[in-house]
This record gives structure tokens, C-alpha cells and sequence, in this order.
């Protein structure tokens, strides 16, 4: 990383082209022929590599900066970071530090800013590439170190983004293995919560499984998502705190919208009780913290069951959070009844979407037996809880909510 990040590096990084697999040997060719060292090649190519992937995730400024894999896997998403900086801004804070800032995405944000960032990494090599992706903004530093030896002041905002992943142990995707309790993170949730004593204010970006019963008393929790992808629960303590509490927020094309609990929210349907004729399908934000009760209120509507998130309604309410299915039958969750209904319509194409059962929607999906027979019409099958029953809704996606 050393050598990417020197004069000699950059200036080799900037003469690539566009990312091309199919291309990796000419360039290289073309590289060693120039006179490039074999090792720095390798090393560039490998960055260009990472930066491609990256461009969906934090857009144009990817191929400025420099990356590690792990580090990417763990990055915060350019548009989240820049929530993350105005919280501090507006929480009356000039300093920041960013306590295993990683490649220093968010400190990235908060020195864009206008605020002076301390960013921490233990890691020497991602420390390297921090200190690389900083160095335009005179008002950020890097300290390589342990975030547990950084001594926080009263004055201070703090920014943790504790590790969640295990280096070296990799999924089927070869992605680095998640961790998921308040025990396992790093730094630990007892020093989360010690910097947040001690700071004017803490923010601390963890997965979207966190629970909310786990929320400290004053705090403040809000489940992050983009694109209907849930990209974080943050929480916050402190002069950042505006709603002590739960809340979802969703972003996308529509900008940020603030999905709140609300007081009386309607009561899931009872036994007996059957859907209406729209389905809604909260944002995965929304799910995440639990506020299914939130979109009951907003449509005039029931949740299903106590938990599933879906919520039923008489008429749909065009909502940037939610999305519409209009219900054509309920079944009981058997797949010979099921079976039959469809081959019935001649469906040939089943989406299988589950929440609230234990049915695993691919072997359900194997007791169908539909083959490829039937028309090309799509059938979307719901696989839920209606008022305590596992049921099977056919339903049909909405692409906009009709007036």
C-alpha cells in the first residue's frame, strides 16, 4: 500500500484505463514493457479492480482513493457519510474523532465538511491508505493506534465504526464473515458506551440486526437504508440526539424520509378477520426497526400478524417507503393447494417472497412441480401469517400506485 500511495504509485494508478478483466494481461504487458516493477503493477491492478467495484457504492470519488478489500466490504456508502457529517455539524461539534476510521470514508465526509477530523486505524496497511484518501484536507489527521488508547474530551465528537467482520474467514461469496452480537465488536460495546459518557457527542454505525431493546436510555437509533437496501443502524447519544428513540430512515431518489412510531398505531388483524384487497411492503429500513405499525397508520390498515411487517389495506397510499401488491387470493399455506390454484391460472413463473414462517421457500418452491409449462404471467406467492395462520397470498406488484 506503501508504494500505491507514493508519488511513483499514483502516477501509475492515473495511467490506467478503465477496469477491464478481459484486459488485465495487455496492460500488465503494456506496464512491464514501460519498465513498471512487476509488484507495483500487480498492486495497481488489484487497486483498479477494487476502486470498479466501488463505484456503485460511493460513486465518482472511488477512483481517487485507495482501497483495500476488506476495508470496501466494511466501507460506509458515500451518501450515508455524508448524513453521518451533518449530524456532527449540526450537533454544535467542530472536531471529530473517527475511532477505526477504516479507509476513512466518514472522516472523508466530515473533512469535506468543513470539520477537523483526529481518524484512528489499527491497522497499519489500511492506515496508510486512510492517511492517502485524507491527505487533501489540511484539517484531517491519521493516527495509527488502538481506538481504546485515544483519550476523548468533553468538547469532542466521536464517530466508531467498530469491526464487524472477521478478517481472513470468507463467505461462499468470499466476502469476509459478519459478526452480529454487541460482544463480539471491536471496539467492544462497553467502551462504545464508556466514549459516549465522556463525549458531547457519539455516533456509532452498527449492523441492521441490532436490537432495539439493546437501545441505552436517552440514545437515539435509526435504521439506515438506500435503494430499499438496509445499510445500517446508527445510533446516537448526546448534542446529536433529536428524538431519543427508534426511527427508519429511507433514501433514494426521493432524498431522506423519516419513518417515526407512531402512538395507537392500528392493532394487527384478529382470528377471523381476512386481508383487503391491497398489500404494502414496508422499505427494509422500516422492517429492521419494527415500526410495521408506522405504514398501518399512514394507509389505514392492519398488519397481518403481530411481527410480519405486511400490512393490509383497503385502498393503496402512495408512500416513498412502502410498495403496493394487489391481493387476488389467500390460501392456506399447503403446497398441494397452492399447486393447484396456480396450475389453474397456468402460471408457469413464481416469485416467492416469505416473512413470518418457518416454510423454506425453495423447497415449497420444489413441491409446486409448475416445470416451465403455463403462461409467461409472473405470480408472485406471499408466504406469511394472516391473524395467526400461515397463509399463501397470490398477489400483483404495483409499479405505481393508481389514483
Amino acid at each position: 500500500m506503501a508504494e500505491l500511495a507514493s508519488p511513483a504509485g499514483r502516477a501509475l494508478l492515473a495511467r490506467l484505463p478503465r477496469y477491464d478483466e478481459g484486459q488485465v494481461l495487455a496492460v500488465t504487458s503494456r506496464l512491464r514493457g514501460e519498465g513498471a516493477p512487476a509488484d507495483l503493477v500487480a498492486a495497481a491492478l488489484t487497486q483498479s479492480r477494487l476502486r470498479s467495484r466501488a463505484l456503485a457504492r460511493l460513486g465518482d470519488i472511488a477512483s481517487d482513493l485507495l482501497l483495500t478489500a476488506d476495508g470496501l466490504e466494511q466501507a460506509t456508502r458515500t451518501v450515508v457519510a455524508v448524513r453521518h457529517a451533518e449530524r456532527f455539524r449540526a450537533a454544535g461539534v467542530d472536531h471529530v474523532r473517527d475511532l477505526g476510521c477504516g479507509l476513512g470514508l466518514d472522516a472523508l465526509a466530515m473533512a469535506r465538511a468543513g470539520l477537523a477530523v483526529t481518524a484512528v486505524e489499527r491497522d497499519a496497511e489500511v492506515a496508510v491508505a486512510a492517511r492517502a484518501n485524507l491527505a487533501p484536507y489540511p484539517r484531517a489527521r491519521v493516527v495509527t493506534g488502538d481506538a481504546g488508547d485515544v483519550e476523548v474530551g468533553p468538547e469532542d465528537g466521536v464517530w466508531l465504526d467498530p469491526a464487524r467482520r472477521v478478517s481472513g474467514l470468507a463467505d461462499a461469496q468470499g466476502r469476509t464473515r459478519r459478526l452480529f452480537r454487541l460482544a463480539d465488536l471491536s471496539p467492544g460495546w462497553d467502551q462504545v458506551l464508556t466514549v459516549a459518557a465522556r463525549a458531547r457527542t457519539t455516533g456509532v454505525k452498527l449492523s441492521p440486526g441490532f436490537a432495539a431493546r439493546d437501545l441505552p436510555g436517552g440514545a437515539e437509533a435509526e435504521w439506515v437504508s438506500v435503494d430499499g437496501d438496509v445499510v445500517e443502524c446508527a445510533v446516537w447519544w448526546g448534542t446529536a440526539v433529536r428524538r431519543p428513540g427508534i426511527s427508519a430512515v429511507v433514501g433514494g431518489r426521493h432524498g431522506w424520509v423519516v419513518v417515526e412510531p407512531v402512538e395507537g398505531a392500528p392493532a394487527p388483524l384478529s382470528p377471523g378477520e381476512q386481508p383487503g384487497p391491497w398489500l404494502a411492503e414496508p422499505d427494509r429500513a422500516v422492517l429492521s426497526a419494527g415500526l410495521s405499525g408506522s405504514l398501518a397508520a399512514a394507509v389505514s390498515g392492519h398488519e397481518l400478524d403481530e411481527g410480519v411487517g405486511y400490512v393490509t389495506a383497503d385502498r393503496p397510499v402512495d408512500l416513498p417507503w412502502a410498495r403496493w401488491y394487489e391481493v387476488e387470493e389467500v390460501l392456506p399455506l399447503h403446497a398441494r393447494t397452492v399447486r393447484a390454484w396456480l396450475r389453474g391460472r397456468g402460471a408457469g413463473r413464481v416469485t416467492i417472497k416469505k416473512r413470518g414462517v418457518t416454510t423454506d421457500p425453495d423447497q415449497f418452491r420444489r413441491e409446486l412441480r409448475l416445470g416451465r409449462a403455463g403462461s409467461s404471467e409472473e405470480v408472485v406467492l406471499v408466504l406469511t401469517r394472516v391473524a395467526g395462520t400461515p397463509s399463501a397470498l397470490v398477489v400483483r406488484p404495483q409499479a405505481a400506485v393508481r389514483p
